[in-house]
Formats: C-alpha cells, structure tokens, sequence
C-alpha cells in the first residue's frame, strides 16, 4: 500500500543538518552524531522482545490498519515518532516526548510507530534509524529529523502547523502591518517596563485598563494589537474580547518573540 504521496518538508539531522538520503519520501541515513540514533535492520538490535514492553506510556501507538485514520486524516498536526523496544536513545528520551504530549495535549497529536511491529510504515518512509521524528499536517509529511531530540526541538518542528487563535498575529506578520500604517501596537506591560522597551510606534495601556478604555483603542490610528511580555496575558485578553463581541488582535509571543526576530525595538 501507499501510505503518503510525497515528502511536503526536508529531512534534518537532529543537529539540524541535512538527513542522508534526502530524496523525495525519504528521511533516512544514518543516525545522528553522537550515537543518539540506532540503525535498523538486520543486527541493527536484538529485535522486539516477547509481548513488547511499551511502559504505561499514555503516547499512543499506531501501525498499518490506523496510520491513514489516525496520521493522515488528523485534523491535528500529528509529531510521529518512529522507535523500536531495543532503541536505548527512544527510552531516553520517552520523558521529552512524554512532557511535550501533555503540554500540547489538544493542538498537537502525537504518536508511535514501532518499526518492528510497522515494517511496512517504515520501509514505504525509508526509515533508516530510530529514533526518527516526522511532522504530518494537512495529509502530508512536512518536516523530519533524524535522533533523538529535545523537547525544544519538537516544539519548533510542530509550532509552524499548530491552528491559529483568532486575532493571532505573528512577529512578522504584525512588524509588515506596521510598516504600512495599518496597526497601532498595545504594550499592556506596567509604565515602567514600557519605558525601558517597546515596540515602535506603541502605545501604553496597561492590561487591567484595556477593558475601560475599549473606545479609545477604537480612536487610534490604526487596528490596536495587543501584546505583552511573553504573549501569554494579551492572548487570553484577546480571546475574552473576542467572546464579548469586541475582537482585538494580539501578537503571539509577546515582546520575546519579537525581539527573537531581530525585530527593531524602541528604548
């Protein structure tokens, strides 16, 4: 059977370079540097052992008879880690993924796929060494890496296809409409914190205030976007506007995100 009609991303090794044998549907090759991937195939391991111990993992496993259901036609973007029982980098790492299945528990899917009990998956993906990792979203692979990884890694795999929040801007995004007119950036941060950095052309309405001086967000010249040190208080804000019939867009990630774009900042 054909489990994918092409490769939507490029294959990386875990330190972020290129993964061997980069062609269209393939993310294999050796496994990273530094022993953290395990070759498969003949006396690449000692082979599943028994009934296979998974732990009491809650990371679901799937193979031939739910992979399409279950991968392909998530509505979800799915993080799908390829492993074997006899994989010692997959064990070490079970926690990471473990930690990242909770924190993104309902925005993200993230499942298994044992390459022993899955030969098939496996060999139509050109597996090559485990663990590997691949992001599935809209149907199509869109980005691989070979070894294990951290929690960080996998969040910066699956963060480009997680669904957006209404009003949701990204840095880029939000530095683009400012270049052009169209939006007045909102620092919700305390005075003295909007004095030492801020975006430029903001203005200063601290978050607790927003709520009584709607109209005078409405005067400014340009569609207010709100945002705050970590993205986090101007999100929520926002999605409580939105409920009240009044939306406000807000920048994701706040402050950091922008100046981890190198984005200009004003002091």
């Amino acid at each position: 059977m054909t489990i994918l009609g092409g490769f939507g991303g490029k294959g990386r090794g875990a330190g972020g370079g290129p993964a061997a044998g980069g062609g269209p549907g393939a993310t294999g090759g050796p496994g990273a540097a530094g022993g953290r991937g395990m070759g498969i195939g003949p006396g690449a391991g000692p082979g599943p052992a028994g009934g296979g111990a998974k732990g009491a993992s809650a990371i679901p496993f799937v193979t031939e008879r739910d992979f399409e259901q279950e991968v392909l036609r998530s509505e979800l973007p799915v993080l799908l880690q390829f492993t074997a029982d006899w994989c010692q980098p997959c064990k070490a790492i079970a926690p990471e993924v473990e930690a990242f299945s909770r924190e993104y528990a309902g925005r993200a899917k993230v499942v298994r796929v044992d390459v022993d009990r899955a030969p098939v998956i496996a060999q139509q993906l050109r597996i090559q060494s485990v663990p590997t990792f691949m992001v599935v979203a809209e149907g199509r692979i869109q980005d691989a890496v070979v070894g294990a990884i951290r929690k960080k890694k996998m969040q910066e795999l699956v963060e480009p296809f997680l669904p957006r929040a209404a009003g949701a801007l990204k840095p880029v995004e939000l530095a683009q409409l400012l270049a052009g007119g169209a939006v007045v950036p909102i620092d919700t941060r305390d005075a003295a914190a909007f004095k030492r950095a801020h975006l430029p052309r903001a203005v200063n309405i601290p978050l607790e205030e927003i709520e009584s001086r709607l109209a005078e967000l409405h005067m400014l010249p340009g569609q207010p976007v709100l945002y705050c040190r970590a993205g986090d208080k101007a999100k929520t804000l926002s999605e409580k506007l939105v409920e009240e019939g009044t939306p406000v867009a807000f920048l994701e990630g706040g402050l950091l995100a922008w100046e981890a774009e190198g984005l200009p900042i004003e002091r």
